[in-house]
Formats: C-alpha cells, sequence, structure tokens
C-alpha cells in the first residue's frame, strides 16, 4: 500500500483525543491494565428486562441520515419512537 501524506481516519481521531486530553476534556485516560480488564461485550448490568430482537429494515437515506444525525443513541430513540407511534390508534 502507497503512503501519502493524507492522515487516515484513525490519525486524525488519535490526534483529536490528544489535543482533548490536553486541553483536559475528558475525564480520565484509562491504563493499559484497565483497558485489558475490559471484557468485549456490553457492560455489565446493561441488559433489559425484555431483550431486544436484531432485524433489518430500510429506510429512505434522507430519512436514515435525520436519525443518525441525533447522535449515539439514535437507534434506541427511534425505537421509542416507533413504540409511541404504537400506541396511538390508527
Amino acid at each position: 500500500m502507497p503512503k501519502t501524506n493524507e492522515l487516515s481516519q484513525f490519525e486524525r481521531d488519535l490526534l483529536e483525543s490528544v489535543r482533548q486530553a490536553k486541553n483536559g476534556e475528558r475525564a480520565r485516560v484509562h491504563t493499559p491494565d484497565e483497558i485489558q480488564a475490559r471484557r468485549p461485550g456490553r457492560p455489565a448490568g446493561s441488559t433489559a428486562e425484555v431483550r431486544k430482537v436484531s432485524t433489518t429494515i430500510r429506510f429512505d437515506p434522507d430519512v436514515l441520515e435525520g436519525l443518525r444525525a441525533t447522535g449515539p443513541g439514535w437507534q434506541t430513540r427511534a425505537n421509542n419512537a416507533l413504540r409511541e407511534w404504537l400506541r396511538e390508534p390508527h
């Protein structure tokens, strides 16, 4: 793979993280031992009483873009909006 002068997304994100750390914008930095001790998957205690089901759904591009633009947690908010819509009489 030829080298370019352009930074990869990972490199840009890493530089942004360093900038944030220098400015004190993060609560704290995790040690290598803490990072290694993490287990993959959901954090302990994050399981719901009713488990969600993975599915595939198709949205128009503008709808999906609008949902994603609301930031992290957009899938949960979309789920809650659909639940509320189902409660209304149609």
